[in-house]
């Protein structure tokens, strides 16, 4: 009991879960699945609330009038495949809504009634009833639409209790049948009557009244125990008043002679639709295809599936002809290892014919036939090979439809194709064609599929396809999309899992048509030539299958694994002309620009000056610190004319004081020594400067002063490094005024290695810059590497020298 307990709690977990999630609060339709639970009793505590309730696959053995009483809202009810012996049908009066309930599979002997009137679906086959388990209550349940039953005996009085109701399906699954009584299943208003016979059973007076009694007829396991002993003479196999127009036969195991019998026997009856599946066939052949009586026959298509021989001798003619000389239109023999087929040779009205999965080769086409009525012909899955030998086969027809798919097919260049003008749909999937096939291809197709081939492009010399709508070139090894121009028509392209890096441009010139495209899961190289395969997905809102998933980069490796739609490909980088357009509209404005500078803002000017600044900051930065350990005392000396004082105090010495840790200056006025000569001071200044700043005007170069200072800094520091001296040009001096005995300087000047006082005061900014980059150094470091040192320090003999050499130059 504790072991119940924990099974039906288990139950009502699932049918909470399931029943919440899957229905709207309001509706409280609740499943409860404790199917194969090895459950000997119904669950005590099932939800009010469950609508399906799955008890098959169980132990259960007995049902209690109580079982079912708290599921008032019970719709379906499954109890297959379990043990119940005995049942009392009131165990379900408080199932008002009840609709289906199966107790197939189970060991049922008696049933007790009770109207159950509400119920479409009961099914009771498959259990140990002695005769069929039919009451005046199944009579009255008028909304019954399938009814399965079972018993040994088979009686009229039975089916005549449920005569006047109008079933859909009456299923009748037999274990075991050891009486039936002849114009039995007449009796039943059924649409469809679906017989299983229990092994080793007579089944042909169960066939013939089957056929009397419903439109659909089915019947399953039929074996060759059988008799046909009452069967003999043709006569005996006409059926009068027969409604079966669909017949199916399942798991069929017979010899030949009696499957050839019940052939005629169908023949002669109403059926149009025969077919027969999982189908075992041996034995001599007494009988043969010529003592076959095809005449007065409704029979419109035959079905045979899963054929199996039991021989392996088998008379062609006997077996093929009897099928292809019946007078019908649609003939199915698939899955039967059928080697070959032969046809009459008079013209049949066959109008489909399906030889699927079996190993047809090339001798099928070898001999003509006449089949001017066929519009449908499946070849699929054989081992057909010359794909020129079909063309001729079919031109003699009326084909629409042709499959020749999964087998070994191969197209030559030099073979001719000669196709009916009615064909419009071919498969040719799965075979060996190379690019040669769409050189034999009818011109009226409108829909092929060439999938999985060895196709690598498509040929540019081959025929207009003009009314190819749908076109399938999936697995194969194509490099590039094809042009339209053979398929003007082309709406419908897949060409997936090929080989296409970057589409062409003439696919999106030629196929404007083209509304649904496949080419996803190619190798596709994300650089500028896919750029427009890329737009065209944007542009046409929804033309690529599977996109964009399907989609993805796999060259370059940067870009591997990223999707079509997440790339980048700006336009100016991929659109050459554009490229050179902005490249040349912007050097037109530059040149503008320059050339409006050059003339409206003395751009030469500004570049010489920037060119200095240049010079003077790589000259500074590779200044060494032995350069640097003089013994300076000041920044500048600043050399200069009297009449250039008034542009030197105004101008020049506040710009350089003004900078953070002003700039020490040397000047004439505050610096000379009054006790010494002017050469003395002159040279004095010049040591103790870092620079020397010389203001150079034509007053300049007449001074006296100025001629003493430059003498000095010419002969005393050109020859170390012109960087010790700094020249301005205040204003411009003509080369012949310079003395020839300062050549370094007339050098200096010619090359313009000067910094040249601007007359346009909105240039002065640069001016400054340049002339403080030029002074550019730490003076308090300097004073820290090394001593000051005085005047008198100087090497007299030197000094003695240095202004005996000013006065001879004054004379």
């Amino acid at each position: 009991m504790r072991y119940i307990r924990s099974i039906s709690i288990f139950c009502n977990i699932i049918m909470s879960v399931h029943g919440w999630a899957s229905k709207l609060p309001e509706e409280r339709e609740l499943t409860t699945n404790c199917s194969n639970m090895s459950l000997r009793k119904v669950p005590s505590d099932l939800s009010p609330m469950t609508t399906t309730l799955d008890l098959s696959y169980n132990l259960l053995f007995q049902l209690q009038s109580s079982d079912f009483h708290s599921v008032s809202k019970l719709k379906f009810l499954s109890l297959c495949h379990n043990r119940i012996q005995e049942l009392d049908i009131k165990t379900f009066e408080f199932n008002k809504e009840l609709t289906y309930l199966d107790l197939s599979y189970n060991r049922l002997k008696t049933v007790t009634w009770y109207s159950l009137k509400g119920l479409r679906h009961l099914d009771l086959s498959f259990n140990d009833f002695d005769t069929m388990p039919i009451s005046e209550e199944i009579g009255n349940m008028s909304h019954l639409e399938i009814l399965g039953l079972s018993g040994a005996k088979i009686q009229k009085s039975d089916f005549q209790k449920i005569s006047y109701l109008h079933l859909n399906t009456v299923f009748l699954g037999l274990r075991t049948l050891s009486y039936y009584e002849e114009g039995s299943l007449p009796i039943l208003n059924t649409t469809k009557l679906h017989i299983v016979l229990p092994m080793n059973t007579n089944f042909w007076v169960l066939l013939r009244d089957g056929i009397k009694t419903s439109k659909i007829l089915e019947v399953t396991n039929i074996d060759g125990k059988s008799q046909f002993a009452s069967y003999e003479t043709q006569q005996n196999l006409i059926v009068e008043h027969s409604k079966t127009s669909i017949l199916s036969l399942n798991k069929v195991d017979l010899l030949w002679d009696d499957l050839l019998l019940i052939f005629q026997f169908v023949c002669q009856t109403s059926v149009e639709y025969f077919q027969i599946q999982h189908v075992t066939f041996g034995g001599k052949f007494y009988l043969d295809h010529n003592s076959f009586d095809y005449s007065n026959t409704v029979m419109r298509t035959i079905k045979l599936e899963h054929v199996h021989f039991r021989i392996f001798n088998i008379p062609q003619e006997s077996v093929y002809l009897l099928f292809t000389k019946m007078d019908i239109e649609n003939l199915t023999i698939s899955d039967a290892q059928m080697p070959h087929v032969l046809f009459p040779s008079y013209p049949t009205r066959f109008q489909y014919l399906n030889f699927a999965n079996n190993v047809l080769t090339d001798d099928l086409f070898k001999k003509p036939v006449q089949l001017p009525h066929l519009k449908t012909l499946i070849l699929k899955n054989n081992k057909l090979e010359t794909f020129s030998l079909v063309s001729c086969f079919a031109n003699n027809t009326s084909l629409k439809h042709l499959d020749l798919s999964q087998n070994l097919l191969q197209h030559e260049n030099d073979e001719n194709c000669f196709w009916p003008e009615t064909l419009i749909a071919m498969n040719l999937s799965c075979n060996k064609f190379a690019d040669s096939v769409f050189r034999c291809l009818p011109r009226s197709i409108q829909t092929l599929d060439l999938n999985n081939n060895k196709i690598q492009t498509v040929p540019k010399e081959i025929i207009h396809l003009n009314s190819l709508q749908e076109l399938n070139l999936a697995f194969n090894f194509l490099t590039d999309l094809p042009g339209c121009n053979h398929f003007r028509r082309l709406s419908i392209l897949n060409i997936e899992m090929n080989l296409i890096l970057s589409p062409s441009l003439d696919f999106f010139q030629s196929c404007r048509e083209v509304k649904t495209l496949n080419a996803g899961r190619n190798p596709f190289r994300c650089t500028c030539e896919l750029r427009d395969f890329i737009q065209l997905e944007k542009r046409s809102e929804g033309m690529m299958v599977k996109w964009s998933d399907s989609y993805i980069c796999k060259y370059p490796l940067n870009l591997k694994g990223t999707r079509l739609k997440d790339v980048y490909l700006p336009e100016l980088s991929c659109n050459t002309a554009l490229l050179i357009v902005t490249i040349v509209i912007i050097m037109l404005v530059l040149g503008m620009a320059t050339a409006f500078c050059y003339v409206h803002l003395d751009l030469p000017w500004y570049l010489r000056m920037l060119g200095q600044w240049t010079q003077t900051w790589h000259r500074v930065r590779k200044t060494t610190q032995e350069q640097l350990q003089r013994n300076v005392q000041f920044h500048v000396f600043i050399s200069y004319s009297e009449h250039d004082s008034a542009w030197v105090k105004h101008e020049l010495i506040p710009n350089l004081e003004k900078e953070d840790g002003s700039v020490l200056i040397c000047l004439r006025e505050g610096n000379f020594d009054p006790g010494k000569s002017v050469a003395e001071n002159i040279l004095n200044c010049i040591e103790k400067s870092y620079k020397s700043i010389f203001v150079l005007s034509p007053n300049f170069v007449q001074s006296e002063w100025g001629q003493y200072e430059l003498y000095f800094a010419h002969h005393n520091l050109f020859h170390e490094t012109s960087d010790y001296i700094i020249l301005i040009l205040l204003e411009p001096i003509p080369l012949y005024c310079i003395p020839t005995r300062y050549p370094k300087l007339k050098t200096l000047m010619e090359k313009k290695a000067y910094l040249e006082w601007p007359k346009d005061r909105r240039k002065c900014g640069l001016f400054w810059a340049n002339l403080r980059a030029a002074i550019n150094v730490n003076l308090l470091e300097t004073r820290e590497m090394c001593e000051l040192q005085t005047f008198s320090e100087l090497n007299e003999e030197s000094r003695g020298s240095a202004i005996s050499l000013i006065r001879t130059d004054c004379l």
